[in-house]
């Protein structure tokens, strides 16, 4: 099994959740989005955001305007609508008992096993 995919697959699971959570800061430029994924390791693909922001939008959680630009064409700038406003709560809310419950499971002393970090495991392959 490759570590690589179950961390794609995992970072996948929160991608939709990171996104709309930038977006509830305020008005974004999708370049600026990306960034912050990019920075944040959720996000390494640019082909990935475009499609997510569109469906997004199709589902009536983000809204766009046309902003003129001093570098180039217009930008769209993407705000949360009311809606996206309200499905980022219910996500909160699931992402608040889903952490508790990871952390419930990993936490479980029954039995104490060393977990060695990422890092580790690329020395020891070395």
């Amino acid at each position: 099994m490759n570590i690589e995919n179950t961390q794609v697959q995992m970072r996948k699971g929160i991608l939709e959740f990171c996104i709309l959570h930038i977006i509830s800061r305020g008005e974004i430029y999708a370049s600026d989005i990306l960034k912050e994924l990019k920075d944040a390791k959720i996000i390494v693909v640019e082909g990935t955001l475009y499609p997510l922001l569109t469906r997004l939008r199709k589902a009536d959680l983000l809204a766009y305007n046309w902003k003129e630009s001093k570098l180039g064409p217009p930008q769209k700038h993407y705000t949360l609508t009311e809606k996206g406003n309200e499905f980022l709560q219910k996500l909160n809310i699931t992402w608040n008992e889903l952490v508790a419950s990871t952390n419930k499971i990993i936490q479980n002393k029954r039995e104490t096993i060393e977990i060695p970090t990422l890092e580790e495991i690329k020395l020891k392959k070395k």
